[in-house]
């Protein structure tokens, strides 16, 4: 049944906490209504908080790392018959610890959930956007996402896909209208690094950014339609920066001593 409403639509997937949330939460301030969506039951307490600020809050829980729950969400958008303004693509986990150590099946997974999910519901949303001729897009990557990234092997290479994919496709649709922005986060304080197995490492145990910051950095950007964002503190975007040109292999060394867990320094 579609939903009358004065206000634009948006699509925030990895909702229920963290960036996601906040990044729903900017959308909501700024007049959106809000399709929300993550695997968790907590997407519902999210849903809860954000039509309390006003405005439209649809809860939907589905597993984006499997192309069903892609479709369930989809399922969900058309059946709204609304067009959506502005696709937040944010889900993703990670996984830390020695590539040769962690479970296959773990990192298939983490790679279906951060690319797979981006590249399938774009593929559904921005045809729309298209043919309408306006529409925002924006991407959660990471600041690892220009740098090798050693014990979390898997989740830095998602994040270089979620850049490359990003840029080059905000290159295709620069005269349709339609922008697309990358956000990359620091170290933020999230569940992400207890999630991963992180907790153990030296970017675990560090001092991380505030993620209603980081949300308000990457919303901003995106309604600026502005190519990409260091989304974090200061300390963040040096981080960001220094990855842009330093040698691959210092860069490698460097990530590597804060990924690496300490139980397997000895």
């Amino acid at each position: 049944m579609a939903v009358e409403s004065k206000h634009k639509l948006a699509v925030i997937t990895g909702a229920s906490s963290g960036i996601g949330f906040q990044l729903a939460r900017q959308c909501v301030e700024h007049d959106f209504d809000v399709i929300v969506c993550a695997e968790d039951p907590g997407i519902e307490h999210a849903a809860a908080q954000l039509a309390a600020l006003g405005g439209v809050a649809q809860p939907v829980r589905a597993d984006l790392s499997t192309r069903d729950g892609v479709e369930a969400l989809w399922r969900v958008i058309e059946a709204g018959h609304r067009p959506v303004d502005a696709l937040l693509l944010n889900a993703g986990v990670g996984l830390g610890g020695a590539f040769i150590d962690n479970p296959l099946d773990d990192e298939l997974a983490m790679i279906a959930l951060n690319c797979n999910h981006m590249v399938h519901l774009a593929k559904r949303v921005l045809p729309g956007m298209i043919a309408r001729g306006q529409g925002r897009v924006l991407i959660t990557g990471s600041v690892v996402s220009t740098t090798p990234n050693p014990y979390q092997a898997i989740y830095g290479a998602t994040k270089a896909f979620v850049m490359s994919f990003g840029e080059a496709l905000r290159y295709e649709l620069k005269d349709t209208g339609v922008t697309v922005t990358v956000l990359q986060p620091g170290a933020t304080d999230t569940p992400f690094f207890e999630r991963a197995g992180l907790l153990d490492t030296k970017v675990g145990q560090s001092r991380k950014d505030d993620p209603a910051m980081v949300a308000r950095n990457g919303f901003n950007a995106m309604m600026a339609g502005k190519a990409s964002v260091l989304g974090g503190s200061l300390r963040s975007k040096v981080e960001g920066w220094m990855n842009e040109v330093l040698p691959e292999t210092v860069k490698a060394a460097r990530t590597g001593q804060i990924s690496k867990p300490h139980r397997l320094k000895n």
